[in-house]
C-alpha cells in the first residue's frame, strides 16, 4: 500500500549463513533474509480478497497477501519451523500491507492474533504471530495508522491441524480458543493470521470474539492454500 511505503529499504544481510529464505540459495545482498530475486516476488504480491470453498459459517471477509507458494510459502515456513524470527519484520510489514488493504481509508484498527497453543508457542520459542502482529502494528502506526494489539484469547491443546481433513480442523477449532478478557477495542477489529487453509480457524476466532462483542471486520493474512482438484 502507497502509504507504508517500502517493505525491505532499510536492512540488509551481509552474512546470513542460512542462506535466503525464499530460495535457499547463498548468494550476497540479502535483504532481510530474503535474496533480491525473491524479494521482488514478493514485491509482485497484490492483497486481494479469498475465501475457503466452502467457507465456514461466521468467517469474516478475508484479505491475503497471495497463494501458499513460492517464496511467502518457504519464507513462512523457514520462520515459523526453522527458527529464523528475524523474519518476523519483513513478513509483518507484508502483513501491514495485507490490513491496510482489508480495511479501506486509514483510521483506527485494533489486531487481533490467532494465538498459538502453549506448546507450539514453546517449540517456536515464542508465539510467533503475536510477534508478526507487534510488526505489523509498528508498521502501520509509523505510517500515520492508530493502531493497537489485543490479545484477549487463549489457545487449548489441539491435535496439529496439517494431519486433519475439513471436518477435523473444523471439529478442532470449534473448542479450541476461550476468551481471556474483552474490551479496549478502537475502529475496526482485524483477525491475524499467517495461513487460510479451509477457514475454520478464523470463523471459530470470530465466534468468541463476536460474543465478547468484538464483531472482526476482516480477517488478514499472508498466504491461502489453494484447493487441489483430484483426478
Amino acid at each position: 500500500m502507497p502509504d507504508l511505503g517500502r517493505v525491505w529499504s532499510d536492512l540488509t544481510d551481509l552474512v546470513l549463513p542460512a542462506g535466503c529464505a525464499g530460495c535457499g540459495e547463498r548468494v550476497p545482498g540479502l535483504r532481510q533474509g530474503f535474496c533480491p530475486d525473491c524479494v521482488r516476488d514478493l514485491e509482485a504480491l497484490t492483497p486481494a480478497p479469498t475465501r475457503p470453498d466452502p467457507a465456514p459459517a461466521g468467517l469474516p471477509p478475508c484479505v491475503a497477501l497471495g497463494p501458499y507458494a513460492g517464496a511467502l510459502r518457504n519464507g513462512l515456513l523457514a520462520y515459523k519451523e526453522r527458527g529464523r524470527h528475524g523474519l518476523a519484520r519483513p513478513l509483518g510489514a507484508l502483513l501491514a500491507e495485507v490490513v491496510a488493504a482489508a480495511v479501506g481509508p486509514r483510521g483506527p484498527v485494533t489486531l487481533v492474533a490467532v494465538p498459538d497453543t502453549a506448546r507450539a508457542a514453546r517449540a517456536r520459542y515464542g508465539d510467533h504471530l503475536d510477534r508478526l502482529a507487534r510488526h505489523a502494528a509498528g508498521r502501520l502506526g509509523a505510517a500515520g495508522w492508530p493502531v493497537r494489539v489485543l490479545r484477549p484469547l487463549r489457545a487449548s491443546p489441539r491435535p496439529d491441524s496439517v494431519a486433519l481433513d475439513s471436518a477435523g480442523r473444523a471439529a478442532a477449532a470449534e473448542t479450541a480458543f476461550r476468551l481471556r478478557r474483552s474490551g479496549g477495542v478502537a475502529g475496526a477489529v482485524v483477525l491475524l493470521d499467517d495461513i487460510v487453509t479451509t477457514g475454520a480457524t478464523l470463523a471459530a476466532v470470530s465466534r468468541v470474539l463476536r460474543g465478547a462483542g468484538m464483531t472482526p471486520k476482516a480477517a488478514a493474512v499472508l498466504a491461502a492454500t489453494q484447493k487441489r482438484h483430484h483426478q
